[in-house]
C-alpha cells in the first residue's frame, strides 16, 4: 500500500469519529435546546444548560464503565477469564494470582477489558457475545433509561437528564456495535466482523489474547511459543485480526534483537495493503525509527518515517514505553542532545513504575541500553 492511501484511509476514519461524535453532540445538544425554551423566563437556564452539559460527560464516562463491564460479564459467561479491565488510563490486571492497579493510555480508547479466550475446540472459539457484550450492555441501560424518562416524563430537570443518559447509551451502542473503523483503532462490531470472515481469523485473535496473558505473567515475546509468531499470507493480512500477528513477529524479532530481519519485515508490512489499525502502524514505525538509529541512522531515511501524522501520533502517546524509548535515542543518536535524552529517559522511568506489563519494561530498558552503548559521536 502507498504512503498516500494509507494516509487517505487514516484520515477518514478520523472524519468516521469526529462526524459520529458531532451527531450525538447536536442531538444532545437539540433536546437541552428544546427543554431550556420550554421552561419559563424567570429560571436560570444558563445554570440548567451547565449542568447539563457536565451531565453529559458525566454519562459519557457512565456508559463507557458499564460497555467495558459488558465486555467482562459476557465474556466470563461464555468461557472467557479475567485479564484486565481499563478506564481512561486506569487499569486493573491481573498479575500472577492477584489483580494490581496500573496505568496506562492508548490512543483511540476510552477504555477497554481485555479476557483470556477459552481453549480453541475444532479451530473454533466463542466470540460474538463477548465482542457484542459492551454493546449489549448500553442498550439495555438506555432502554431503562427511557423507560423512567417516560416515568418522570413530568418531572423537573430529571426527565432531561433521563433522556440525555439513553440517547448517549444508543449512540454508545451504535459507535461500538455498527461495524466501522474508527481513527487508530477498530470498533468491537468491526471486531467480530472480522472473526466470522475466517479460521484464521479466530486463531489470530486467540493468539493475541494469549499473548497479552502470557506478558501479564512477565513472559517476553521472545519466550513464548514461536508458532504463535508466523505471518499470515497475504491475503489473510486483509483482515483487521489477523494482520496484528504480522505485527506480533515484528515486536518479536525486536525483542530478540534480530534487528536486520525486523526492519526488512516492518518496511515489507508497512508498504503491503493490509488491514493493520492505525495504532499499530504507528507503533511499529517507532521501532522502524529505533532500528535505524542504531543501525545506518540515515536523517532522510528518518525524516521520511516521522511524518507530521507519526510526530502527532507520538505526541499523543508520550507516556507509552516505546514511544518514550524511540524519542530517548533520537535525542541522542540522532540530535546528539544527552540533556534532552536525560529528561525523556526520566519520564521513561516515571511511566515505569506504572505501566502494567514488566516484560515490556525489561525488554524496552534493553534497547535504551544498546543505543547508550553505540554513541559514536562522543
Amino acid at each position: 500500500m502507498s504512503k498516500v492511501k494509507g494516509k487517505k484511509k487514516s484520515q477518514g476514519r478520523k472524519y468516521i469519529t469526529v462526524i459520529f461524535s458531532l451527531l450525538i453532540g447536536m442531538v444532545c445538544g437539540l433536546l437541552i435546546g428544546l427543554y431550556l425554551v420550554s421552561l419559563p423566563d424567570e429560571v436560570n437556564k444558563l445554570g440548567i444548560f451547565l449542568i447539563a452539559f457536565v451531565g453529559m460527560y458525566i454519562f459519557m464516562y457512565f456508559h463507557i464503565i458499564i460497555h467495558e463491564a459488558g465486555h467482562l460479564i459476557f465474556g466470563l459467561i461464555t468461557g472467557y477469564r479475567y485479564s484486565s479491565f481499563r478506564i481512561g488510563s486506569f487499569m486493573w490486571v491481573k498479575e500472577k494470582d492477584k489483580i494490581c492497579f496500573r496505568k496506562l493510555s492508548i490512543a483511540g480508547t476510552g477504555g477497554q477489558c481485555l479476557m483470556v479466550p477459552p481453549d480453541m475446540a475444532d479451530g473454533k472459539i466463542p466470540y460474538k457475545l463477548y465482542n457484542f457484550g459492551g454493546a449489549i450492555v448500553n442498550i439495555l441501560a438506555a432502554i431503562l433509561f427511557l423507560f423512567f424518562y417516560f416515568l418522570c416524563k413530568d418531572v423537573p430537570y430529571l426527565s432531561l437528564f433521563l433522556l440525555l443518559a439513553a440517547v448517549i447509551g444508543f449512540a454508545m451502542a451504535g459507535m461500538n456495535g455498527i461495524p466501522m473503523r474508527l481513527g487508530t483503532v477498530n470498533n468491537d462490531g468491526y471486531n467480530a466482523l472480522s472473526l466470522g470472515k475466517s479460521s484464521e481469523a479466530i486463531r489470530a485473535f486467540w493468539i493475541q489474547m494469549k499473548v497479552i496473558e502470557q506478558t501479564a505473567k512477565g513472559h517476553r515475546l521472545k519466550e513464548m511459543p514461536k508458532e504463535w509468531f508466523v505471518v499470515p499470507p497475504v491475503e489473510e493480512m486483509n483482515n483487521s485480526l489477523t494482520a496484528p500477528v504480522g505485527v506480533l513477529v515484528c515486536n518479536r524479532l525486536v525483542d530478540a534483537h534480530q534487528f536486520e530481519e525486523a526492519s526488512r519485515l516492518m518496511e515489507e508490512l508497512c508498504q503491503m495493503d493490509t488491514a493493520m489499525v492505525d495504532l499499530h502502524r504507528r507503533l511499529i514505525n517507532c521501532d522502524r525509527i529505533y532500528c535505524e538509529l542504531i543501525g545506518l541512522n540515515r536523517t532522510d531515511r528518518l525524516k521520511d518515517i516521522m511524518d507530521k501524522e507519526q510526530l502527532k501520533f507520538m505526541k499523543t502517546m508520550k507516556n507509552y514505553p516505546a514511544v518514550l524509548r524511540t524519542e530517548y535515542v533520537y535525542a541522542l543518536l540522532a540530535e546528539q542532545d544527552t540533556e534532552k535524552a536525560e529528561k525523556i529517559k526520566e519520564q521513561f522511568d516515571k511511566c515505569a513504575h506504572t505501566y502494567p506489563y514488566s516484560s515490556d519494561i525489561e525488554s524496552e530498558r534493553e534497547l535504551i541500553e544498546i543505543a547508550n552503548q553505540i554513541l559514536p559521536w562522543k
